[in-house]
């Protein structure tokens, strides 16, 4: 077979064998095709696509360059859950234990922050000790012993995802739908994970603002999972403002935790906590419907079981579990703070979340580039939300950094992000659709 050849299909149109796609994914992982003809590759597949046969046998050939995740000795069903992306997301630090504590078996592989979205690794990474990066023996022996692990990307898992992700920015084919969700389910086929939750934004802070190309995303998410065996829902959710009220790794896992501990929480985020969680559970086979795995995530945060799963889950990689009995103590907050005050009387309108997020970045929470480092406790903590009256001087939010700078530089972008009005905004449906 001749990568050459394999141009010429796909530059025609043609539709590519499994067996051709295995070739492609393949020599992308051990680096036997020179990046100007996958890059090359890439481009004939943005300009001509990929059929939905084409999709799933190039996510699935993507697993499988590398070693996959074998959780076959582990009883019943795996289930985990993926997020396109958002500011103020930290669901997940909240959701895993969740849906562990009511029996459902979560191994859950998450990313890094880039550009003005989170990623989980960096809020897990904010507990001093905590390991993301394990060996699949452990994780397999973890996941046995608690049912729960949330973990990185290894080098084993999906190697040609890490190559073609990389070629895909350099050759401007990164908006390509098929390569989008080979990228995202060739890691989650590699889990072995029988069933997905997928969390998909539109809106300002979201991947893709657009709505309908959002559900374009989600429906070729559920396609291509059906296609390779995944039991999926695709749960829209809006993201023109900032999930919740806390922006930044450490104070985002501290509000999660806290959630966990029973604590009321911010109204949306607890809404989507428990919708999400409400899936998992039911796809987990631990609820007759989603409506009924609502209840025991209820459940299970209210006994206590929730955070105990956390706390163990903490112990395992490697984290210090007093953590979970005192977030405030344990997580990081940088020292230097600023309170940021509303300009006008009246209701705030808008804090839209693309610029919330890179101000986040700007205060040293994110990373413009992915060799940049993060300061655990920078980030901002909010008072108010869109549609709360306001007073002049009256505190909207806190803003934490660890240089006088970038603490400017941060309160300058998120007050840019402020509009006010005489009225209250009309806001639109946290969860528009639930496509199953």
């Amino acid at each position: 077979m001749r990568m050459l050849d394999l141009l010429l299909k796909k530059r025609s149109g043609l539709e590519m064998t499994p067996a051709e796609l295995e070739f492609i994914a393949l020599g992308a992982a051990d680096g036997s095709i020179p990046d100007y003809q996958l890059s090359a590759w890439l481009m004939a597949a943005f300009l001509n696509g990929l059929t939905p046969k084409e999709t799933a046998a190039f996510t699935r050939a993507m697993a499988l360059s590398g070693k996959k995740l074998d959780l076959s000795s582990i009883k019943g069903m795996k289930v985990d859950k993926h997020s396109t992306g958002g500011v103020g997301d930290g669901v997940s630090i909240a959701l895993a234990p969740v849906a562990a504590a009511a029996g459902v078996v979560v191994p859950m592989m998450s990313g890094r922050g880039l550009g003005h979205t989170g990623g989980t690794l960096d809020k897990l990474e904010a507990m001093k000790g905590f390991k993301v990066r394990l060996e699949p023996a452990y994780i397999v022996r973890q996941l046995k012993a608690t049912g729960l692990s949330m973990f990185g990307q290894t080098a084993e898992l999906a190697p040609s995802d890490k190559k073609l992700y990389a070629l895909r920015d350099a050759s401007c084919t990164v908006e390509a739908l098929p390569l989008i969700v080979a990228s995202i389910l060739s890691k989650k086929y590699a889990e072995d994970i029988t069933g997905l939750v997928m969390d998909v934004k539109y809106g300002s802070g979201a991947f893709l603002k657009d709505f309908r190309k959002s559900r374009e995303l989600a429906v070729a998410l559920m396609n291509t999972s059906k296609l390779l065996g995944i039991r999926c829902v695709a749960v829209m959710t809006a993201m023109n403002e900032p999930l919740g009220v806390a922006i930044g790794n450490g104070i985002e896992t501290a509000q999660s935790i806290r959630i966990l501990a029973g604590e009321k929480g911010p109204e949306d985020f607890t809404r989507v906590l428990e919708v999400l969680a409400g899936w998992m559970i039911h796809l987990g086979g631990k609820a007759r419907t989603a409506a009924e795995g609502e209840d025991k995530a209820r459940a299970v945060i209210a006994d206590g079981s929730a955070l105990e799963k956390y706390r163990l889950m903490v112990k395992w990689q490697g984290g210090d579990p007093r953590v979970a009995s005192d977030p405030d103590r344990y997580m990081p907050k940088a020292k230097l703070v600023r309170e940021i005050k509303a300009a006008k009387a009246g209701f705030l309108t808008a804090m839209e979340a693309r610029t919330v997020g890179f101000a986040s970045v700007a205060l040293g929470a994110g990373r413009a580039k992915a060799e940049d480092a993060v300061d655990f406790g920078a980030g901002f903590i909010l008072e108010k939300k869109p549609g709360d009256r306001v007073r002049p001087g009256e505190v909207i939010a806190r803003a934490y950094a660890s240089s006088p700078g970038k603490l400017s530089d941060g309160v300058k972008m998120f007050q840019s992000a402020l509009a006010y009005g005489p009225k209250a905004p009309r806001k639109e449906p946290l969860i528009r659709e639930i496509i199953k």
